[in-house]
């Protein structure tokens, strides 16, 4: 388990998410690592832009799918990594 992704599991632990809510938020984080082939903590707000019409167009997704990937994100950029 990498540093980061002990660390959004601690973050999630202690708000109490339950644990379907973790495991699905670290599955996406997981994925949208694996798209671009980085870290997250090396990705900003252009990738998180350009995944989310990846997810949209490419994927066609459904909107609560989107929003799911993009609660995860948004979770891991403002509460784990702070930025």
């Amino acid at each position: 388990m990498t540093p980061l992704r002990k660390r959004l599991i601690e973050d999630m632990t202690v708000r109490n998410f339950a644990p379907a809510t973790q495991a699905t938020y670290v599955q996406q984080v997981s994925l949208f690592a694996r798209h671009f082939g980085q870290s997250p903590e090396t990705l900003g707000p252009e990738e998180i832009r350009s995944y989310q019409l990846y997810l949209a167009m490419e994927k066609e997704l459904a909107p609560t799918s989107i929003s799911i990937a993009v609660s995860a994100l948004r979770f891991l950029y403002n509460v784990t990594l702070q930025k």
